[in-house]
């Protein structure tokens, strides 16, 4: 017989074979909404989410909507660019803590240098570092660039900084630097930043950590989605 005839035969022999043992092929999936289902709930896809690029010298940690969302994997060199994927929501608030290499006791890194930061990141849906996010300053040293007695200024962090609701309105706007000034490592240019700014505090040299904030609006946004999450990821590592 010809292989064609041959696999009709036994697709026909297989059906009948199951129909005499008491059982039925089963039947094929019924197509539906995308990422929905027969009950009428609509589940986020990943064809919702956007990815972030993000480089920063020499570290940092980013929060979205009040939740921690990344977190630089390697706190000093080599500078690695870090790529997530995320499912936004609007409008959404961006907070981000980055900190320079610098000893919190003198402000100054191998032993007698005075290092320079950086930051910049880029979100799919445009939004890019500039200076319209603000930016605020909570370790600075050494004190005015003097190296032979390094001092240091440390401002306490906010335990909420990261807060969907925590005030910012008296920070100043973050001071943007080209990309010749803060001079990044390799991984940079491999990823798309095309648009995007970095910035610091208005002191790159002498400001070692930084807390930067803004809000994206985006007026009429609603989720295709309209399921939520039933696990609570708010408390790791504490809970």
């Amino acid at each position: 017989m010809r292989p064609l005839l041959l696999r009709f035969a036994f697709a026909l022999v297989l059906a009948l074979t199951l129909t005499v043992q008491g059982q039925t092929p089963p039947p094929k999936k019924k197509g539906g909404k995308k990422g929905g289902d027969d009950k009428g709930l609509v589940k986020p896809t990943m064809a919702d989410t956007i990815k972030v690029n993000v480089y920063a010298d020499n570290w940092f940690v980013l929060y979205l909507n009040g939740r921690l969302t990344a977190v630089d994997s390697i706190p000093f060199t080599p500078h690695t660019v870090v790529s997530v994927d995320i499912l936004p929501e609007y409008p959404m608030t961006i907070a981000v803590m980055a900190k320079d290499n610098a000893d919190p006791k003198t402000g100054l890194e191998y032993g007698d240098h005075i290092g320079d930061g950086g930051f910049i990141i880029k979100f799919a849906d445009g939004t890019v570092s500039n200076a319209t996010w603000k930016a605020k300053s909570f370790f600075k040293g050494p004190l005015n660039g003097d190296v032979k007695n390094p001092r240091v200024e440390h401002t306490p962090i906010p335990a909420n900084w990261f807060a969907v609701d925590f005030d910012d309105s008296s920070w100043a706007r973050a001071t943007e630097y080209t990309e010749a000034r803060v001079n990044p490592k390799e991984p940079y240019y491999n990823a798309d930043f095309k648009g995007a700014t970095f910035i610091w505090s208005s002191d790159l040299d002498l400001d070692n950590t930084i807390i930067f904030r803004t809000r994206v609006e985006k007026p009429g946004w609603k989720p295709r989605w309209n399921t939520k999450p039933d696990l609570d990821v708010s408390g790791p590592p504490f809970k």
